[in-house]
């Protein structure tokens, strides 16, 4: 079995682009709604066996409801034998970054599960798609807006669901910061904050801080938390932005941004600010509103998340945030329910984070943001 490299990832994800034929597959799951899904428990793959499938996706996919693991795509001998023998995974349902496209013919698997290096979700994104399968590709959705189209418009060729890995948009804390807004049970929100980061001492020749594999650093890393949950928690989508980046770690951060802190507008009135960082710890989120205030602290950690407001405490108990994300996109493949983070959503994303870059190139420039079409910061929207 040929080993994953990185330029095998640069070279894959060139042909994944380029190539346009879509297999003449149906999905194998339709968006069925109402009663014809009962009972029904989608599965799914899991592209890529590093910690995040580890230690969040694969057990959190032993409790769901509407959805299971059922197969696993990986480079490694050792991983195969060791997740076939973990999860009772059969030997049909293993695949490897070579032969991925014959899941088309698996009629075990309905959804696959992106979560490679970001280089490599436009790829294997677009492959999922024409093999008839639905799709989760984790956050970032790519790393260019251009390859957010292309995802997209695969997905819609192929007939299948799309979704983003922002398993936050399914967790309660979340839900009612979106409720607050909707409803204004603060009054207008005037100032936002939010801030996700961490510091990072890991290996060096990590994927995360090769510009190539990775698209970025902090920004597309932890910086989709911060301009999600500023989203989120004004309603309303960005209308302008002005960014700056910090690096006091050069010879660490060699290719990627460290710390960066940027300023939205909205179209309300309100302004915001986040922060995002691979070289500090930072995890909250709060807004202040004429009427009161809301805060999460932490905010977008795997949790127990926890809340306060100007009325007293947010408390909800705690469950896995995969597991009812999962559930979630299983359910609105099989009962039409809404589909909480669908594609757009990421490419609302990455044209955020593409302005901030820009604001940056251009000596913190304002940028504008016309973003109002896109929608996608509620579930009323």
């Amino acid at each position: 079995m040929k080993k994953i490299t990185r330029r095998y990832f640069n070279r894959r994800l060139s042909e994944g682009l380029l190539g346009t034929a879509v297999l003449a597959h149906a999905p194998l799951a339709c968006a069925m709604g109402g009663k014809e899904g009962q009972g029904r428990s989608l599965g799914i793959a899991l592209v890529g066996l590093g910690s995040y499938s580890t230690y969040q996706l694969a057990p959190a996919l032993q409790n769901t409801k509407h959805c299971h693991l059922a197969g696993i795509v990986t480079g490694s001998r050792a991983k195969e034998q060791v997740w076939a023998s973990k999860y009772n995974i059969e030997t049909k349902n293993i695949y490897n970054y070579q032969n991925f496209d014959t899941i088309a013919n698996n009629e075990d698997i309905d959804i696959v599960y992106v979560v490679l290096p970001n280089s490599m979700h436009a790829e294997f994104s677009i492959r999922a798609a024409k093999a008839g399968k639905h799709v989760i590709c984790e956050k970032p959705m790519g790393i260019s807006v251009a390859e957010c189209d292309a995802i997209i418009e695969a997905c819609k060729i192929a007939g299948v669901k799309l979704g983003m890995g922002y398993r936050l948009h399914s967790e309660p804390y979340t839900q009612e910061i979106k409720r607050y807004v909707k409803e204004k049970t603060f009054g207008e929100v005037s100032y936002i904050m939010a801030e996700a980061a961490y510091r990072s001492n890991g290996n060096p020749a990590q994927w995360r801080l090769n510009k190539a594999l990775s698209g970025g650093g902090a920004l597309v890393n932890m910086g989709v938390y911060s301009i999600q949950s500023s989203i989120y928690g004004t309603g309303e989508n960005p209308v302008s932005v002005t960014a700056q980046e910090f690096s006091t770690r050069p010879d660490y951060f060699k290719e990627t941004d460290e710390t960066i802190t940027a300023q939205f507008e909205f179209p309300g009135g309100a302004t915001g600010s986040i922060f995002t960082s691979h070289n500090a710890n930072a995890n909250s989120l709060y807004a202040s509103c004429n009427k009161g205030w809301f805060s999460l602290k932490p905010a977008n950690n795997y949790g127990p998340l926890a809340g306060e407001t100007s009325r007293g405490p947010i408390q909800f108990p705690h469950e896995s945030q995969q597991k009812l994300q999962m559930d979630d996109f299983a359910s609105h493949i099989l009962y039409g329910t809404e589909n909480r983070a669908p594609g757009e959503m990421g490419k609302r994303d990455m044209i955020i984070v593409e302005a901030i870059y820009q604001s940056i190139a251009e000596g913190n420039r304002k940028i504008a943001l016309d973003l109002g079409k896109m929608g996608l910061v509620s579930e009323s929207n």
